[in-house]
């Protein structure tokens, strides 16, 4: 079963507060970016772990591959 990058996009974004993200793909293979105030403050492993923990067992698995960019932002 493939994955398609919008619902990535809505997983990530519903999963993580104030998060923001632009997802695409090939159904397999995916690259994000993504910003938000959850990552300020965050290490880069930490803010990675973030993101893949929203997805968690389907990495390696439905979602072959996920490249990250993450920004920290502000609170709005």
């Amino acid at each position: 079963m493939t994955v398609s990058p919008d619902e990535l996009k809505r997983r990530i974004e519903s999963e993580i507060p104030g998060t923001r993200a632009a997802v695409s793909g090939d159904g397999h293979h995916f690259e994000a970016v993504v910003e938000g105030p959850a990552f300020a403050g965050l290490s880069r492993i930490a803010q990675h772990k973030l993101v893949y923990d929203v997805f968690g067992t389907e990495l390696g698995d439905r979602i072959h591959a996920l490249s990250l960019k993450i920004t920290p932002t502000e609170d709005r």
